[in-house]
């Protein structure tokens, strides 16, 4: 019988009406996850609609870190990314802070294949973020810039896919007893981040290579310059010289974690239904007065508070929770409040196919803590960013193709 850690291992969401039967295989996809509605997801609809059933993300400390490797397809936060494809990653300035123009950090990826599309059989979602908050704050302000040209961001989540026959793994399910293999190595990568393809060598050694002339220069002075030195009078690399990729910026990424799933259907809510306050205040005896009516309409005026309690509520059943999902029709992000979320008028068409892009996810603020963040100042802060993705997730001639990422401070 499989582990919940087993079942838990990727977010491959299936749906609760499969029968318990059936063998769980990695390209499991979200329910509903061929439809994907949801524009911006605030205006309230007239008719009521059946909830759509969302998926939360926890985060655990892996329990040996041969699980999150590229070829067991994990979702995982923090630590350098899994990538998918791991030849052809993202390139120039697209791995950059648009203000700033560092190299971005990695924030988490999600294992979210769909189901009846044959392209998207291994698919997954990788969000990086400048860890800079005056950055932030400015992509939350060039956000609703989107319809004048492209915005600068500072927030980046690349989507990519593969077909179950493909040149990097084997068309098998993983066996997770150890025998598991990739069937190609990746590109080299920065020996700093860990992250982004390390297409500049040291002209020294001829051996470390970077993403960056800022980080190649972070090496050297965090002890590279002794290394390289050895480097040039041995005869040949030690690995003890040149530590393997991803010990090195351990200290410079956020910690990492596994994301396990569940529904949050699965968590009792002891909170009256938000539609009852009105009603509460009724049962007082005799007629209401003029003040009372007029509390009344004040509060159902008051658009952001009714968010904001609805967020509260929600968020209180699993206080937890670092991931909110669903790809379903109906879908919706839960905003903090009504000001700061955009209209659909807002989310703008895919950047390939020219389609639709529909919600998928969304990180909340409770990530901050396990990353460590302080409560300063100038620490890095969100309410919560949401995630639109393509509809149709196009399989156009892109290995990483660039979502829209919304931010709400």
């Amino acid at each position: 019988m499989e582990s919940n850690a087993e079942k838990l291992r990727g977010l491959t969401i299936t749906s609760l009406d499969e029968e318990d039967d059936e063998p769980e295989l990695p390209h499991r996809s979200p329910p509903a996850s061929g439809g994907g509605g949801g524009g911006a997801g605030y205006e309230d609809d007239e008719e009521e609609e059946e909830e759509a059933e969302v998926t939360l993300g926890f985060l655990e400390k892996p329990k040996h870190p041969g699980l999150l490797l590229r070829h067991l397809f994990p979702s995982k936060a923090g630590g350098i990314p899994a990538w998918l494809d791991p030849v052809n990653l993202p390139s120039g300035n697209s791995r950059c802070c648009d203000f700033c123009g560092e190299p971005l950090q990695f924030v988490l990826q999600i294992y979210a294949p769909i189901e009846d599309n044959a392209a998207s059989f291994h698919r997954t979602l990788f969000m990086f973020m400048c860890p800079s908050m005056a950055c932030l704050l400015r992509d939350q302000h060039d956000q609703w810039k989107h319809r004048q040209g492209n915005p600068c961001r500072s927030v980046k989540v690349f989507r990519c896919q593969l077909p179950r026959s493909n040149a990097f793994y084997s068309s098998e399910p993983p066996k997770h007893n150890g025998s598991d293999k990739p069937l190609c190595p990746g590109a080299p990568v920065c020996h700093w981040c860990g992250t982004w393809k390390g297409d500049k060598i040291c002209g020294s050694c001829k051996k470390a290579r970077y993403c960056s002339e800022k980080h190649q220069t972070l090496h050297w002075r965090s002890g590279h310059k002794s290394d390289c030195l050895q480097l040039i009078s041995s005869s040949e690399a030690s690995s003890s010289i040149i530590p393997a990729v991803g010990k090195v910026p351990a200290s410079k990424s956020w910690p990492e974690y596994e994301i396990a799933i569940d529904y949050e259907g699965a968590f009792d809510s002891d909170s009256c239904d938000e539609s009852n306050s009105k009603s509460l205040v009724m049962q007082r005896p005799g007629k209401p007065d003029d003040m009372i009516l007029s509390w009344m309409d004040q509060f159902e005026a008051d658009a952001d508070n009714k968010c904001w309690a609805s967020f509260q509520e929600r968020v209180s059943r699993a206080p937890k929770q670092v991931l909110r999902y669903c790809r379903e029709e109906n879908a919706k992000p839960l905003w903090t409040l009504s000001a700061g979320c955009p209209s659909n008028a807002d989310i703008p068409s895919c950047s390939y196919c020219r389609g639709p892009l529909c919600y998928e996810f969304q990180i909340m603020p409770q990530l901050l803590y396990y990353f460590g963040v302080k409560n300063e100042p100038d620490s890095l802060d969100w309410a919560t960013i949401v995630v639109y993705t393509c509809k149709g997730s196009c399989d156009q001639n892109v290995s990483y193709k660039e979502e829209f990422a919304w931010g709400a401070g």
